[in-house]
Formats: structure tokens, sequence, C-alpha cells
């Protein structure tokens, strides 16, 4: 099987979903629509994917480049010849392959694509809903963008959802080389945060509540990872309730050395406002770690209040504030917690299994076609 996987840009995920199709025996091409310079994948292709050059993937693309894209992947796709085309998020590289009118088209969620860009605007609701009635196989990983798709008019029984996973070998409890040593934070209590600095996010959220947590309880400290666009309104926040001193800016930190930090740490902390199955939250679900999150509805597929940790109203930063108390206050909890997390991770989070998921998608996609 010829698969071509085109996605926005080259990030962490796509390497993911890359190293899996490699395993295979498909014969795998990789496209890439533009070049954003965020959140980019260092890690060289795998070596058996072949790589496509063409017009894009060398720098930011708009609708206004969209006709002359249209040409150069009508070229690629005669050139490559696939029996199936990956390709997401669906309002960008499904979008385009849709205009091309080649099929079998499996169109890829990446979650907010469908849960918060298909509703910004009319124009996005038209993109979105044509490119889903372009879609043969709709691949998701959580019941909220199965439904979505449903208000879209997509049919349910051609959507596989399976969460992303990550590596369980990679991502799991142990220690944490020496990081709150280093850092003077033996006897804190450490929260984890390593969302992005975007509003999506919600990290004023997350950052408010912390500033508030932290005045009344002099342990916390805050490993904050990432970068973004609200980086000045972070540090006025921490500047302002004087507490940027209980904060370690960790930058952006290779997957490499990604669980040091998950395991440092004795709650992980997610404010976003909109999720699928998040892939941070299944690693810190990996490492054994207890989780503070957004009640949204991503997390609710994954996270039992009480069990794995604990839910807040989406958006609200008392509530937020209190949940970091609650974790402060029930910390004999949180062994038995975090081993509830490794275990929901072991069942539900395990990308050797999961990726399976993607064969099943191209199969199923090339079969509806040959039946019509």
């Amino acid at each position: 099987m010829r698969v071509l996987y085109f996605s926005r840009d080259y990030t962490p995920h796509d390497h993911r979903f890359l190293s899996a199709l490699s395993e295979t025996d498909f014969e795998v091409f990789s496209l890439r629509l533009e070049r954003r310079g965020m959140q980019r994948e260092e890690r060289p292709l795998p070596s058996s994917v072949q790589q496509i050059l063409w017009k894009g993937g060398t720098s930011e693309v708009d609708l206004r480049d969209y006709p002359q894209m249209l040409g150069g992947l009508q070229k690629v796709i005669e050139q490559v010849n696939p029996d199936v085309i990956h390709a997401g998020p669906i309002q960008n590289s499904a979008f385009l392959t849709a205009l091309s009118g080649f099929q079998p088209l499996v169109t890829m969620s990446w979650g907010s694509d469908i849960l918060i860009d298909a509703d910004k605007d009319a124009w996005m609701r038209r993109v979105t809903r044509f490119t889903l009635q372009r879609t043969t196989v709709l691949l998701g990983d959580c019941d909220a963008v199965r439904r979505k798709a449903e208000q879209f008019g997509f049919p349910s029984e051609r959507v596989i959802l399976f969460p992303w996973g990550v590596d369980l070998d990679h991502f799991k409890p142990g220690g944490d080389d020496g990081l709150r040593a280093r850092l003077g934070w033996e006897d804190a209590f450490v929260l984890l945060s390593l969302r992005s600095w975007e509003p999506i996010y919600g990290i004023d959220v997350l950052i408010k509540a912390f500033a508030q947590a932290a005045r009344e309880l002099p342990q916390l400290r805050l490993l904050l990872l990432g970068g973004g666009s609200q980086a000045a309104q972070i540090r006025e926040i921490l500047i302002k309730h004087g507490v940027m001193e209980k904060v370690h800016f960790g930058g952006h930190v290779t997957n490499e050395k990604l669980p040091q930090f998950y395991r440092s740490a004795d709650l992980y902390l997610s404010a976003s406002h909109s999720d699928g199955s998040s892939v941070s939250l299944m690693e810190a679900l990996a490492c054994g770690k207890p989780v503070l999150v957004s009640d949204i509805p991503g997390n609710l597929e994954w996270i039992e209040n009480g069990k794995q940790g604990w839910l807040f109203k989406d958006g609200d930063i008392d509530g937020f504030t209190q949940g970091i108390r609650e974790a402060v206050i029930q910390q004999d909890k949180l062994a038995q917690m975090g081993a509830n997390s490794r275990e929901l991770a072991k069942d539900r989070a395990d990308w050797r299994k999961n990726q399976l998921r993607l064969g099943e998608a191209y199969r199923l996609a090339i079969d509806l076609v040959n039946q019509k």
C-alpha cells in the first residue's frame, strides 16, 4: 500500500505517526504544507519514509496561496500515485486534498480543528463541511471529535477513534535524575505545566491560580515549560503577585528529557479550553502522576474526579486554586492516584497498540471506495 501522509508542518506528533507507519510494510511518502516555525520537530524523518519536495513546506501559507498549492498537490498525486492520502488538519491539508478530488481520503482531526476552528466563522464552517463531505474515513482521538463530526453530517460508522498514545517504556514512573535537588526543591510541592503559552491552553488561568495558591502555600513551586505569545502576560502576573522566584522556566524540552520533568512533579496541571486526548496528559498518566485538569469533554473521557486526580470547571481560576489546595491537603492520596494514572495509561494510552488503528483506517477507506 502506498500512503501519502500530508500534514500542515513537521511536528513531534507528525514524527510519531510517520515513525509508526515506517514500521509497517506500507510505502510511505511525507508531504508538508508549510513551515510555521513553532513546535517544529528537529528529528529527521524515519529513513524508510520518502519526503516529497514541492511548492510547499518552505514558508507559511495562507488562503491566497491555495490555487497554486492545489496545482502542485495534483502533480504530487500524479507522481506518487498513492493508494490512500492521510491528511490533516481538516481546514488546511485535508481541505486542499478534498479540493483535488482524490479518493480515498483519510482525514485526521487534530482536535482543535473541529472542536474550535470549525466554529470560528461561516467560512470555516463551510470549509469543514466541504472537507468532511469528501472524506472517506475520519480519524479522531476522542469521542468529542466523533460527536462534532456528526453535527456536520459525517457518518459515525466511518469514524475511527484512537488516543494517539505514548511510549510506555519511555514515559514511566522513576527518578527525576536529580532535577529537584538541582533546583533546591527537595521539600517543595512541585506543580508541572508544559502546554504552550497561548490563549486556547488557558495558561493565564493556570498562572493566576498558581499565584493565588502560592501566596498562602509557601511550599508550592511551578515547573513552567514551553513558550508562546503570552510570555509577557505570564511574567507580569507572576511579578505582580510576588511569586516569580517560585517558578522555574524550563523552555522547550526534548522528548528524551521530558520524563524527568514529569517524574520531578507532584501534580500535573492543564487549564486547556480545548483538547482531544491530550498527549501531555497521557504522558503524565504514564509517568504515574496525579493530575489537575479542566473539565472539558476531552479530559472527561480520561479523568475520574478523585481517582487519577481532580477536575475543575473550565476557566474557573478560584476552582483551579482550590484544586491545588486540595492536592496539597490530600498528599497522602497522591501515591494511589499516581498508581491509578499508570494503570489507565497502560490500559488506554499504549501507542504500540493504538497505532495499529492507522492501518485499519486506510484499509477501510480503500474498501469503501472500491465498493462504490
